[in-house]
């Protein structure tokens, strides 16, 4: 290897000796900056240098078709100062090329994970092909940037799309980044998705029922056709399970004795034990069963689990004015129903089988009247000392 001061002329006039596939010149003015000349003609600078291990490894810079002698000289110092920072520029190349695209991760990496305990996957693939794969597809992970989240978002908002609609978007994105960065994908240190926040919801509804409501509707289960729907919808109530959790239900699953229902596969993907009330013990002992069937709540003329039973919901909950009331409001009133009890938050959580408390909030209403028994109780306690009511305001609060 010769040792020569490089110059533009030099580099232009450069020739291979006839009989060598290759011959390199060391440039005696910029340390670790080598050109190479071949036989075929091509032309490269590199910087070589020792990295942290102590092997040889030589750093392609360019040819001189692209890049100046001043421009190579440039670019070989910024590497020897990334060298004594620690900082292998031949790592980060070859992290960049071992980066997958979102396509790629998505195909190979996050759908084949998810389907192994996701009921719900197939939930994520309609987002993904809807909404973030023709955005996203050939844009390698580490190219995808917080802006990038940001105006996807704020344009699924112009196009008119419902806050709870664009932020599922939102937190999937933010689920697949979590996992390329617990699953070290090269390239991904950082999620692009934090900081950005959820589209603030103002239209969420919790609609439950009164104990008054809940009678008028299992009155009109119990005349419907479907002669299932009042096993069903009762059992929905007293146990706040999910409609499929319920429709999916086996013999098997019930232990009756302990007074224990296992559900085997949750929204969660993992089993949970749901307590059995007295009344959820009579349903289960009222309702017909046969001998060869294994699904606690099958649809008779199948014997297995129901698809759908919404035109007999449907056709029950309008007979007796409750056509506001969805399948899962029957969730929402067993968490109410607890609540109003006096039963905690915790005991609440754990039945519903949610993995985090502020989720079971949504569930935590209070009843009108709870509320005012919890405040008169400071009145009763008071025993009239604050107030004093005349005996014509208390013959006015008694017509009230």
């Amino acid at each position: 290897m010769a040792k020569v001061h490089l110059t533009a002329a030099f580099v232009s006039n450069a020739r291979c000796p006839e009989g060598k596939d290759k011959v390199h010149f060391i440039d005696s003015s910029t340390r670790g900056l080598v050109f190479e000349v071949r036989a075929s003609g091509g032309m490269t600078f590199y910087v070589k240098y020792l990295n942290n291990r102590g092997k040889t490894r030589w750093y392609r810079l360019g040819n001189p078709q692209d890049l100046t002698l001043p421009q190579i000289r440039s670019l070989a110092d910024k590497i020897r100062n990334q060298l004594a920072l620690g900082i292998d520029p031949a790592d980060e190349k070859a992290t960049q090329k071992s980066t997958p695209n979102f396509g790629d991760f998505i195909a190979d990496q996050y759908l084949p994970y998810v389907k192994t305990y996701k009921r719900s996957w197939e939930t994520d693939v309609s987002i993904l092909k809807n909404h973030l794969l023709p955005r996203f597809t050939k844009k390698y992970l580490d190219e995808i940037s917080r802006a990038d989240i940001t105006k996807l978002l704020n344009e699924r908002v112009a196009e008119g799309a419902k806050p709870g609609t664009v932020n599922r978007s939102l937190i999937m994105m933010r689920y697949i980044f979590n996992l390329a960065v617990r699953w070290d994908v090269p390239g991904i240190k950082a999620n692009p998705t934090k900081g950005v926040p959820l589209i603030e919801e103002n239209n969420k509804r919790e609609r439950y029922l009164s104990v008054e409501e809940a009678q008028k509707l299992y009155g009109a289960v119990c005349s419907s056709e479907n002669t299932m729907l009042k096993f069903i919808v009762p059992m929905l109530i007293l146990t706040g399970a999910r409609k499929r959790e319920v429709l999916d239900a086996r013999w098997e699953d019930f232990d009756l004795a302990r007074r224990v229902w296992r559900i085997p596969i949750t929204k969660s993907g993992k089993a949970r034990r749901v307590p059995l009330s007295d009344g959820a013990l009579t349903l289960l002992a009222t309702m017909p069963r046969k001998s060869d069937c294994p699904w606690a709540f099958a649809n008779p003329a199948t014997d297995k689990p129901y698809v759908s039973f919404f035109c007999a919901w449907d056709t029950a909950r309008k007979k007796v004015g409750l056509q506001d009331v969805c399948v899962h409001s029957l969730r929402h009133s067993h968490a109410s129903f607890l609540i109003n009890a006096g039963r905690t938050l915790y005991e609440v959580q754990n039945i519903l089988g949610h993995t985090q408390v502020k989720t079971t909030q949504r569930y935590a209403h209070l009843s009108h009247d709870t509320l005012l028994d919890a405040t008169n109780s400071v009145n009763t306690t008071l025993a009239g000392i604050m107030v004093s009511a005349s005996p014509a305001a208390q013959v006015q609060l008694a017509r009230a």
